[in-house]
């Protein structure tokens, strides 16, 4: 068994995941990173993807849009404007926001509407990705 550090997954709203875990792996500016216990302390963004959590019981997967991560002494912190479990997630609507966001692309629009139009495809692609996997 490896050894175990504390996680917390924290939202706006509420607090997504608190518990001790084997691994964390995030989606960074550079590519995904994993994480495990006793990691040097270090604070890092967090693009739109997904967050994997390995417990000594179970491995799960849960959407995340932009935040950062934090490590220290006493854990990993993620604070992230939304996530949500697969469970969570309405595919129906996760699809329709693709398609809207599809369609805002082809559209002519100012840098600022264009990056938005991309964010929103990000988020939405990644909450059908994470369904999928259910």
């Amino acid at each position: 068994m490896s050894k175990l550090f504390k996680l917390t997954i924290i939202t706006p709203e509420h607090e997504v995941f608190d518990g001790m875990v084997e691994s964390l792996t995030v989606n960074t500016l550079d590519g995904m990173y994993s994480f495990m216990a006793d990691h040097a302390p270090i604070v890092m963004p967090l693009v739109v993807g997904s967050i994997k959590i390995r417990t000594p019981e179970e491995t799960k997967e849960v959407f995340n849009s932009e935040g950062f991560l934090e490590i220290d002494h006493e854990g990993a912190h993620v604070f992230v404007q939304a996530s949500e479990s697969p469970e969570e997630i309405d595919r129906k609507r996760a699809e329709e926001a693709r398609l809207r966001a599809e369609e805002r692309l082809r559209q002519r629009q100012s840098i600022l509407e264009y990056k938005q139009s991309k964010l929103a495809l990000a988020r939405a692609m990644a909450r059908l990705r994470i369904t999928k996997q259910r």
